[in-house]
């Protein structure tokens, strides 16, 4: 209970003395409020733009391997890509091949893309998204659906006319109406509509929305557009398990059944490319990384200066109460109790200049960038405070022990 009483008295000492000097105090937390603000901006900034960006690259799953002939992994410097160029693309019996035989996966499936117009009536929309899927596509990918359903196995089996529009198709051709169990025409052949994807909205970057896109049945996608090899090129995916090592153990399986499909030499090389799609979020990460330390050198300068504006102030304001501080060592009051007075204004005037930094962060949150949504997260906010304690307590530590140390004889005599 002692202990709880004298930090409550040294906190009250710390407050009055704040109040006393209020426009030295303002200019002291200047500086922590400016380097805050920095930091925390930078990483606002970052976070809601790695976010936005990431969430674009949605549409390639999660913890997913995708069959391809070019590897995402190479840069442009010494990229082969003639030699990539004349790999065979993914067949629909691979597919069934890798189907019937993984066992570190928990789905696979195989698409087929184009773009298309689709017509409905004296309506059109162009430049649409058409992906042909099996089954399992929804097992891989997100198909997060607004209205209607998703196609059943046997509509798939038996090739069915059937699609499932974006939003923005859905409300192109068919205005102010639903679109559910409508028909629509695609290269001349009648589809039943029977699901709308969920509304994604204008995109950060140009890459496929599902608001623009359309899926139907990979049997009825074939009858429309050649596939596999001299055609449209496939693509084999498969989920791997929620284990450590599921990516792992599924692109060495990967590996062994493609390469006996192919009938490849132990001597030989793959004539294939194996993809994680975490490779794209992980490259993106990294980028945003080096804008951090970025924002950490520019906050941090601002932060320096503070800390040195609060030290100035410290011990500014350990000379002005040295009487006082004699009168309270010969009271009684001990070392640590000086210690928490002086020690508890400076983390007090730092919390205050952070808080003031991140107040305005979050105001700027409210400003709307483009596309792009400000959020400041709670995990900013702790860093922004946690920043400015550590500041105050570096800042203060050094007055606050020369003020714990003085004799009290010698304190009262100085006036």
């Amino acid at each position: 209970m002692l202990f709880f009483q004298l930090t409550w008295e040294s906190f009250r000492f710390a407050v009055t003395a704040l109040k006393s000097n209020l426009t030295r105090t303002i200019l002291s937390l200047l500086g922590v409020t400016v380097g805050i603000f920095a930091i925390i901006a930078v990483f606002t900034l970052v976070d809601s733009l790695e976010g936005k960006i990431k969430s674009s690259f949605a549409f390639l799953g999660t913890n997913v391997m995708r069959v391809d002939r070019f590897p995402f992994a190479n840069g442009p410097q010494d990229y082969p890509w003639w030699k990539y160029f004349q790999r065979p693309p993914g067949t629909l019996a691979e597919y069934r091949f890798i189907e019937e035989r993984v066992k570190n996966a928990s789905a696979v499936t195989i698409s087929a893309s184009a773009t298309a117009t689709i017509q409905a009536g004296s309506n059109a929309f162009e430049g649409m998204a058409l992906t042909g899927v099996e089954y399992t596509y929804q097992d891989v990918f997100e198909v997060a659906l607004e209205e209607g359903r998703y196609f059943t196995e046997s509509e798939i089996n038996a090739s069915r006319n059937l699609a499932i529009l974006g939003k923005k198709i859905a409300n192109t051709l068919y205005p102010n109406q639903p679109a559910i169990g409508k028909e629509v025409k695609i290269k001349g052949m009648k589809f039943t509509v029977v699901g709308i994807f969920e509304e994604e909205g204008e995109g950060f970057l140009d890459l496929p929305s599902k608001d623009e896109a359309c899926l139907i049945p990979y049997g009825a996608f074939n009858k429309m557009y050649y596939t596999g090899r001299n055609g449209l090129e496939p693509t084999i995916a498969a989920k791997g398990l929620d284990t450590d090592i599921g990516l792992v153990a599924l692109e060495n399986e990967l590996t062994g059944l493609l390469r006996a499909k192919r009938g490849l030499k132990p001597t030989q090389e793959d004539n294939f490319a194996l993809n994680k799609t975490e490779f794209i979020q992980n490259a993106i990460g990294s980028i945003f990384d080096v804008i951090s330390v970025a924002g950490w050198v520019i906050g941090g300068f601002s932060i320096l200066v503070g800390g040195f504006g609060i030290a100035n102030i410290m011990f500014v304001s350990v000379r002005e109460r040295t009487n006082i501080i004699g009168i309270q060592k010969s009271l009684g009051a001990k070392n640590y109790f000086i210690l928490f007075q002086f020690l508890f204004e400076a983390v007090c005037l730092s919390l205050i200049g952070g808080g003031t930094g991140i107040l305005l962060v979050y105001f700027l949150s409210f400003v709307q960038l483009g596309s792009l949504d400000l959020i400041l997260s709670f995990n900013n906010i702790i860093l922004g405070l946690g920043v400015s304690s550590i500041i105050g307590v570096v800042a203060g530590i050094v007055p606050a022990t020369l003020a714990a140390r003085m004799d009290p004889v010698e304190a009262i005599r100085t006036a």
